[in-house]
């Protein structure tokens, strides 16, 4: 006996929007990749979990060209959601789709200076304390320190910081500790409701992470090579 059609539930569409970091190279490719790799270092975690759109405006390419501009990006673990401005007829089968009428979001800061090399001498971290909350398309990049909001973290929106990250409302949002290489670095926020935990490259999206903890006040860390969740209330 099959089951009625009447009885099941009907096709349901809903929209959704996420933030995705734009990459446009610029010509001679072979120099942007250097920079772009120069990117990676100060930030290993920079890409982890980010959507990303490929952008060729301004660029002569074959499909040869696309197709290696691709695979040398996805060797940097930076995988291609979707191309814009690409010719008529370029784009197809082994290539992400083409995409079109995104709204801009704005400029998102990068690192402008190489992490240092260790020393014998130890340099105190600086803070950065962010006293209005994150907005959504929003992101704060501090890989010198902590970085404290005493406000919520608004989703679509992103903290990174090179040490742990404290917010004292709502992390909604991206929060991406330990980004200059820092195992030790924790993420506390009093609720957590986030889209993205990262520590020092190892992230967990909003779908891995279980619902016991979401709306509560928890701490982040790595244990063995993996985020551990714990209730605050439970780990003092």
């Amino acid at each position: 006996m099959t089951q009625s059609s009447a009885a099941r539930p009907p096709i349901r569409f809903r929209g959704r929007s996420f933030m995705a970091t734009v990459l446009a190279p610029v010509p001679p490719v072979a120099d942007w990749f250097a920079d772009l790799d120069a990117l990676c270092r100060r930030a290993p975690a920079f890409f982890a979990g980010r959507p990303t759109i490929l952008d060729l405006t301004g660029l002569s390419l074959t499909r040869e060209d696309l197709d290696g501009l691709v695979a040398e990006l996805t060797a940097r673990d930076i995988p291609i959601h979707g191309i814009e401005g690409a010719p008529p007829g370029m784009l197809g089968p082994g290539l992400p789709p083409s995409l079109s009428g995104g709204r801009p979001a704005g400029e998102v800061s990068t690192p402008d200076a190489p992490v240092p090399e260790p020393t014998t001498r130890t340099v105190p971290a600086k803070s950065l304390i962010i006293d209005t909350p994150v907005r959504s398309g929003q992101t704060i990049l501090h890989l010198e320190g902590d970085v404290t909001v005493l406000g919520a973290v608004a989703s679509g929106s992103e903290v990174i910081a090179g040490g742990s990250i404290h917010v004292y409302g709502a992390l909604r949002g991206r929060a991406v500790a330990g980004a200059s290489g820092n195992p030790t670095a924790r993420i506390w926020c009093r609720r957590f409701e986030p889209e993205l935990v990262a520590i020092d490259g190892l992230y967990k999206a909003a779908d891995d992470l279980d619902p016991a903890f979401h709306n509560q006040p928890v701490e982040v860390r790595l244990v063995e090579d993996a985020l551990k969740l714990t209730l605050l209330d439970q780990n003092r």
